[in-house]
């Protein structure tokens, strides 16, 4: 099956999202300037997620890439909550009062993101309800702390990402009249997902990452050449930390057994996720929520007790944080699930990154003649202008990261045969040469973090 270069357009455009951010009285105090992202499915449906929203009660604009695993479902509910339960970590103690109040006289609530969705980003309707809930028992939470001015942003972050994992387990346990939010709890508790999110204040760059989505920085050196720095580690069986992080966490009778075949407990490839209940819970909590439970192989949970289940949990969310100060070299952000990393390394991203934006830039020069004009010297123009057709076919980044991840040769170049092939795969085999790839991209102003270091000087 042949795909035309149009179709193969249409289908690897079809997740683009963009958004420039405003520029306010011809005065642009944002330090990012513009994302642009994209997704292409491999499971059907698609198990990863995205999220990005500008805070509307504290400063700064967050982004999250979330891979999810057996299901969509828990990916689904931590794209959801996450970045609010992060808004509420970062509020001042007056501004969460006066949100609790305005709940209780049952008056409008101050909105807490300014969320920037692709059409297709659909939620859970249902349990919005329950999901707000829970957030507002989190931040009545914080306001019984007494605490101000509450946290720092890494603790903020590290507080949120495990008070959501911790509702997810509890919301599952909770008795539940209603039987569809009881599934969906079931579904999002025993499926489980990655997440790595990071929020831009100024020149302040934090980057939480739980399990293997990989946040990488483009930075334009001084000498005109483009250098990598990756904020995240990978959490997985080839990362030395997190086989000693799991090593002083379980007896030492469980060494052996903690990974095999590179997963952990043989079963997954991340050692940090959301969800994931059949890693974390006792066996005899896990018996109990599911022999309750209405029609489990219908919901498509996952039940399997690893043989060397003995001391859980062997799974957190916990994220690791990292802070970095943005400098006017740091040029931009990727951030991606592994579905991207597997295919190509931090290196080609950025040179990929950097190559398209000087493209952009020198998009359509005026064609010059020089006289007198030979066909030889017609046909090399027409052939530069061909070539550059090529390379700029996408406007959005993070499009042209996908065509390259999967269509690439050997050489570097996308071949259009191979990326017809990538695309047309039949459900069953696809999974066997991709993963689901989603990919953001944040560009940054470096006029406002050059003006940053010259008004605090």
């Amino acid at each position: 099956f042949q795909l035309s270069p149009s179709q193969i357009n249409d289908i690897l455009r079809a997740g683009e999202l963009s958004h420039k951010t405003l520029d306010l009285n011809g005065k642009n105090a944002n330090s990012v300037l513009r994302f642009e992202s994209n997704q292409l499915a491999s499971n059907t449906p698609i198990e990863d997620r995205r999220s990005a929203a500008t805070c509307l009660q504290t400063k700064g604009m967050m982004f999250g890439v979330f891979d999810g695993h057996a299901g969509s479902a828990c990916a689904q509910a931590v794209s959801e909550r996450l970045l609010h339960y992060i808004a509420v970590s970062l509020m001042s103690r007056q501004t969460l009062e006066e949100i609790e109040l305005a709940v209780e006289c049952m008056k409008p609530v101050l909105p807490i993101l300014q969320w920037h969705k692709h059409p297709n980003d659909v939620g859970y309707r249902e349990i919005t309800s329950q999901y707000f809930e829970n957030l507002r028992v989190y931040w009545q939470h914080l306001l019984d702390l007494d605490t101000e001015p509450g946290f720092s942003l890494e603790e903020a972050m590290i507080c949120a990402f495990k008070r959501l994992d911790s509702d997810i387990s509890l919301e599952v346990q909770a008795p539940q009249e209603n039987e569809l939010m009881r599934n969906i709890a079931l579904q999002v508790a025993f499926s489980g997902a990655t997440a790595c999110v990071a929020h831009i204040d100024g020149v302040h760059l934090h980057v939480a990452n739980t399990g293997d989505c990989r946040a990488v920085l483009g930075v334009h050196e001084e000498d005109g050449t483009w250098s990598t720095l990756p904020l995240t580690r990978d959490h997985n069986a080839f990362d030395e930390f997190e086989i000693r992080r799991l090593k002083r966490e379980h007896p030492r009778s469980e060494e052996k057994t903690l990974f095999v075949n590179d997963r952990l407990l043989g079963i997954l490839m991340p050692s940090r996720a959301f969800g994931d209940v059949q890693l974390k819970w006792s066996k005899e909590l896990q018996h109990s929520i599911l022999e309750n439970s209405s029609d489990v192989e219908a919901l498509n949970i996952y039940q399997y007790v690893p043989p060397n289940y003995h001391t859980p949990p062997y799974l957190t969310a916990e994220p690791e944080v990292t802070y970095h100060k943005l400098r006017s070299k740091d040029k931009f952000l990727v951030i991606a699930s592994d579905g991207l990393w597997e295919m190509l390394s931090n290196e080609k991203v950025v040179k990929l990154v950097a190559g398209h934006l000087t493209e952009l830039n020198v998009q359509k020069p005026q064609l010059a003649f020089e006289k007198p004009v030979n066909l030889g010297y017609m046909h090399s123009l027409l052939l530069q202008r061909k070539n550059r057709g090529v390379a700029t076919l996408d406007q959005n980044i993070a499009t042209h990261l996908i065509r390259h991840a999967i269509g690439s040769n050997e050489y570097g170049e996308v071949d259009q045969e191979k990326l017809a092939a990538m695309l047309t795969l039949p459900e069953d085999l696809v999974r066997m040469y991709r993963d689901d790839i989603t990919v953001t991209v944040v560009y940054f102003n470096s006029e406002t973090i050059e003006n940053y270091y010259r008004n605090n000087e």
